[in-house]
């Protein structure tokens, strides 16, 4: 004899649930604002379970083990999340640190600082721009040439004509200090 399995209204068990596996979830994840993002979770893998609920009788400790399971994933992911900050802050930190520490390294950066505007000021204002736009705002070619109505490729003639300008405009500034 062969018995099928009902299907499952997940929406109307997980609606009759809802509350105990809330505070389920709180009590693992200690954030409430966390909760709805890791209750989504258990629905969806509730949803997409591969075997079908044998007994439904035992489904209230199978949503129990769903929600302890998304509860443990969703904190290993704010656990990566946080120190890869941490490292990227820890790095951040210590280039600053190295940078403030050396006094001549200091002065020296801004220096070369004041040496780049001095030389954009003699650039012509198209170069000025186009190297600004490059360096300062972080755009690529496409957005560069998207702005200013022309081709890629003539965004990067310009550029390449911009950044020689530069440098003997930056040789000539540097040999009148040297005087």
């Amino acid at each position: 004899m062969e018995t099928t399995l009902a299907p499952i209204d997940w929406q109307a068990a997980l609606a009759v649930h809802d509350r105990w596996l809330r505070t389920v979830v709180l009590a693992r994840v200690q954030e409430p604002q966390a909760v709805d993002d890791v209750m989504q979770e258990v629905a969806l893998a509730a949803v997409r379970q591969a075997a079908p609920l044998a007994d439904v009788a035992k489904l209230a400790p199978w949503l129990y083990q769903l929600a302890v399971r998304q509860s443990l994933l969703y904190r290993r992911k704010c656990g990566r999340g946080r120190r890869l900050l941490a490292g990227v802050f820890e790095r951040t930190r210590e280039a600053q640190v190295t940078e403030r520490s050396h006094p001549l390294a200091w002065l020296l950066a801004g220096e070369r600082q004041a040496l780049v505007r001095r030389a954009l000021q003699v650039l012509p204002a198209r170069d000025a721009q186009i190297l600004l736009l490059k360096y300062t705002e972080d755009w690529n070619y496409h957005q560069i040439a998207g702005h200013l109505g022309c081709s890629h490729s003539a965004v990067e003639t310009r550029l390449h004509r911009a950044r020689q300008r530069l440098r003997t405009a930056l040789l000539q500034l540097n040999s009148e200090i040297m005087t």
